[in-house]
């Protein structure tokens, strides 16, 4: 991230002269509007900014965001961002993807610009939908979603996007809903200061083609959330209820008062954090906040000190050099070679 000055901004300095385009009661409002105020609080650096989108509803965000940006290709934004961040280290770039955008076309740029510890903020708005072509099943559907694709309903099992970025091997890995702009706003500022490949999962609704998908975790989170905060236990329900491991290494519901609920910590071990991420809807209340960070060196750190190493043993080089050596020849006027 950038070491500048901070700068008194507000999230007005963040809007630009464009029109939100997003149907009404969409959750991309919320996170749009989070986004902006959050970066204004922290005082980013707008001309160091940027903002990478892929192909989808949320792939818009570069245009409503007053920074630098780049509206690419279906599922390309992270090796887009990649080039980026590798050329010009000092910018904080930001990606935006959807659940089909990022995990299905784009699945592969996603993960090895994960497993490289690219410093990548991505945002993954997850709706269980493709919403801008008309509502498609994706990648994260549950099964038996009808759709225009899946008429009498989905048979596929749906991907696990915290797994797989863990699996990945991404730096830092939060969720938050579009309804929290509270929770969001302060993952937001965690994954800013953090330097390596974040994933921040959104679950957001689709008003039009799934809408409600995230009802039962949003409009009831008391008893379908669990809040984590480092140090403490993983707790529902009014503090009530909580997890533990039981055989098999598997989770499971218990008491409170139970001595075996798991203490959590963002820190701890990725098989501690592979289990957070199998509590998932219906079965569990599903675990808000940083999941996971640990921190080892980025990729463009990496690449660009083995440049500077190789400058600096060899030479800044000669590219007419290197153009005329070895095996080279002239084309004549007559097409011969010489």
């Amino acid at each position: 991230m950038s070491d500048a000055v901070k700068i008194k901004l507000s999230k007005k300095d963040l809007e630009t002269d464009q029109d939100v385009r997003w149907c009404p009661g969409c959750g991309d409002y919320a996170i749009l509007a989070t986004v902006q105020r959050t970066l204004a609080q922290i005082g980013v650096q707008r001309e160091n900014t940027v903002f990478i989108s892929g192909i989808g509803c949320s792939s818009r965000f570069p245009y409503y965001m007053n920074t630098y940006g780049f509206h690419t290709i279906h599922g390309r934004a992270p090796a887009v961002a990649s080039g980026l961040k590798i050329t010009r280290p000092e910018l904080d770039v930001w990606v935006i993807t959807g659940d089909g955008d990022g995990l299905s076309i784009g699945g592969n740029h996603m993960i090895h610009a994960l497993r490289r510890n690219m410093d990548l903020k991505i945002i993954l708005f997850n709706n269980q939908i493709y919403g801008l072509t008309k509502g498609q099943y994706s990648p994260t559907s549950l099964p038996g979603t009808r759709a225009p694709s899946t008429p009498t309903g989905s048979v596929d099992h749906p991907l696990n996007p915290i797994s797989l970025v863990l699996g990945a091997g991404a730096t830092f890995v939060a969720r938050a809903t579009d309804t929290d702009a509270k929770l969001m706003g302060a993952i937001l500022e965690q994954a800013y200061k953090h330097k390596g490949s974040v994933l921040i999962e959104m679950l957001q609704n689709c008003p039009v083609f799934n809408d409600g998908v995230w009802d039962a975790v949003k409009d009831d989170p008391k008893n379908q959330q669990i809040i984590l905060q480092d140090g403490k236990p993983l707790l529902f329900a009014n503090g009530t209820k909580g997890i533990k491991l039981g055989a098999g290494m598997t989770p499971e519901i218990c008491d409170a008062s139970d001595p075996g609920v798991l203490v959590h910590s963002d820190k701890g071990s990725p098989l501690y954090a592979h289990l957070l991420a199998q509590l998932v809807q219906p079965h569990f209340p599903m675990p808000m906040g940083i999941l996971y960070r640990t921190d080892k060196p980025t990729y463009e750190s990496l690449a660009n000190a083995q440049v500077e190493d190789a400058i600096a043993k060899q030479g800044a080089g000669d590219l007419n050099k290197l153009m005329f050596s070895g095996m080279v020849w002239e084309v004549g006027a007559d097409g011969t070679r010489h």
